[in-house]
């Protein structure tokens, strides 16, 4: 798993309980929304995540008050374009096409940080499907 990966994964767990703790959500509703928005989670993952919750719950619930469990960062802005490698120091003829993102994040301060990296086509596709998978789950909350 890449850093990559794990931030977007801690940041989807934080969003989930930030969200059941907003909603005072029962161990009981929590796993049914579980199931219903992730079903593409493997089952002992989903298992894993409610038992958490049912172990948790009454001590983040009770910090309704306090700030939110962890503060995700704000999507300000993204923007991708399409370029093609048409030589390296190895190689004089790549001809390769490459997709550049450029994200700008808002964290919890306000503070904006841009990150700007690159993917082959295969990893946009790829990116851009979690991408919308991730944003029709967080519509149906």
């Amino acid at each position: 798993i890449t850093p990559a990966d794990l931030s977007q994964v801690l940041q989807t767990l934080s969003w989930l309980f930030g969200t059941a703790v907003k909603n005072k959500l029962s161990s009981e509703e929590f796993s049914t929304e579980l199931r219903k928005r992730f079903a593409f989670l493997p089952q002992q993952s989903g298992q894993v995540i409610q038992q958490v919750w049912k172990e948790k719950r009454e001590s983040l619930v009770g910090l309704e008050d306090a700030k939110p469990v962890a503060a995700a960062g704000q999507l300000i802005d993204f923007q991708w374009k399409l370029g093609i490698a048409v030589s390296a120091d190895s190689c004089k003829s790549l001809k390769s096409p490459y997709v550049t993102v450029a994200l700008k994040v808002a964290d919890g301060l306000g503070n904006v940080t841009c990150k700007t990296f690159e993917m082959t086509i295969a990893q946009f596709q790829n990116f851009h499907s979690q991408f919308k998978e991730m944003a029709s789950v967080l519509e149906t909350f």
